[in-house]
């Protein structure tokens, strides 16, 4: 049964880095670290950028030694062009950029880099390094895990059916990604799991009627985004009598993630340089 009572998984204590261990960062480079660039996807929901700002500012808040901003592929403001050139203009040399992407998809693998590269042309004195995007990680799964038992789902409750929600894509390839981490989400849970897209097949009343038929007595839609915006609201309207738990948002795992990627590029380009 959906109970109300707010869950707080432990620390994945086994994550370190070379540069050291948890959130926080030694680091071998004497002087000004690279500024971290954050790049979140934009949306024209209001919602969704104020909720990018709040997981940019807890990542901030991790390394107050670093200049962590946050950047808009598109439809938000600053864009990745404005705060690059901010940052050159400001004295940095080297930048890293981290997408805040859950797939690497056309805006990782082209958009993102075509926009470095012009920028590497307007500021051939700054270094920019394009770091991995957050991807499947298995702390972001447990992040979504989490949210689904704050808004009441019991690990314990076997008729429970979680249908995982995402953008949804041309590609099947990525679609069965999709697919990992709805089976990824149930682990450690006694729940079943079935995908569905907000602008692909399957629908989220085909998920649920799946779920249905497979023994759930109760479905709760888990959405596989970041941040809430018009796609996670038009699921809700195909099925309102639902328990829709929200986006990831800030959460500490996707902090460490995010932390994570931009240790991980800058390491990359130490050992490049030694």
């Amino acid at each position: 049964m959906f109970v109300n009572r707010e869950r707080s998984l432990r620390p994945f204590a086994a994550h370190t880095t070379a540069s050291g261990t948890g959130l926080a960062d030694a680091g071998d480079r004497a002087g000004r670290p690279p500024a971290f660039i954050a790049v979140a996807h934009g949306s024209r929901d209001p919602r969704s950028a104020a909720t990018m700002s709040a997981v940019v500012a807890e990542i901030a808040g991790h390394r107050p030694d670093v200049d962590v901003r946050l950047a808009f592929l598109d439809l938000n403001t600053p864009s990745v062009e404005q705060v690059i050139d901010a940052v050159a203009t400001q004295g940095h040399t080297e930048a890293i950029v981290v997408p805040l992407l859950l797939g690497s998809a056309f805006h990782a693998r082209v958009d993102l880099p075509g926009m470095l590269a012009a920028a590497r042309h307007r500021h051939p004195l700054l270094r920019i390094t394009q770091a991995d995007v957050l991807g499947t990680d298995e702390r972001l799964v447990a992040a979504l895990r989490d949210r689904a038992l704050n808004a009441g789902a019991d690990r314990d409750d076997a008729e429970l059916g979680i249908a995982v929600a995402a953008v949804g894509s041309s590609s099947a390839a990525a679609n069965r990604i999709t697919a990992e981490v709805a089976v990824a989400l149930t682990r450690g849970t006694r729940w079943r799991s079935a995908i569905c897209f907000a602008t692909t097949q399957p629908s989220l009343s085909r998920a649920v009627s799946d779920l249905r038929r497979r023994g759930a007595r109760r479905v709760m839609v888990a959405p596989w985004f970041l941040a809430p915006g018009l796609l996670i609201d038009r699921l809700a309207v195909a099925e309102p009598g639902l328990v829709h738990a929200p986006a990831i948002g800030p959460h500490r795992f996707l902090t460490e993630v995010a932390l994570e990627r931009y240790r991980a590029a800058d390491r990359l380009f130490l050992d490049l340089s030694a």
